[in-house]
């Protein structure tokens, strides 16, 4: 299911940027799409470098050998998840995309309740009490 949203999206947004239109947008929308990216691959970077420096894996079907909650890990659970959300949504601005951001909402629900929620019932069952702490004083997204 996630392989297929993912497909999708992805190719519509390669059909978008093929567009010569595309190419023709309003400064405005390539600022705020920009910086979109540009935040999203900072959170992403810094989570996943996170989970280096703690020497714990970041692919999702390795065991997780310890639980990371400093730096960006402290002001949110995934941020990961969300620089990529970030990401697609700025490609999906630029490329004055409504059905990739429109596309954007079943990939979302699909990450939150297919991933994330089997992602925190391992953590729950990994690291018990800790996590839970932890839960309860990060936000999962923002």
């Amino acid at each position: 299911m996630i392989d297929a949203v993912y497909r999708a999206e992805s190719g519509c947004v390669l059909a978008t940027l093929s567009r010569p239109e595309a190419a023709r947008t309003d400064p405005v929308y390539w600022m705020s799409a920009g910086s979109m990216i540009l935040v999203g691959l900072a959170l992403a970077a810094a989570g996943i470098r996170n989970f280096y420096r703690a020497g714990t894996p970041v692919p999702t079907n390795e065991p997780t050998r310890v639980l990371v909650t400093s730096g960006i890990h402290g002001w949110t659970r995934n941020p990961i998840y969300l620089g990529l959300f970030l990401v697609y949504g700025g490609i999906g601005i630029a490329a004055r995309s409504p059905w990739t951001l429109i596309l954007m909402l079943p990939l979302a629900i699909t990450i939150r309740y297919g991933v994330v929620a089997r992602e925190e019932r391992y953590l729950e069952t990994k690291f018990g009490a800790t996590y839970l702490a932890y839960k309860a004083s990060v936000r999962r997204w923002l």
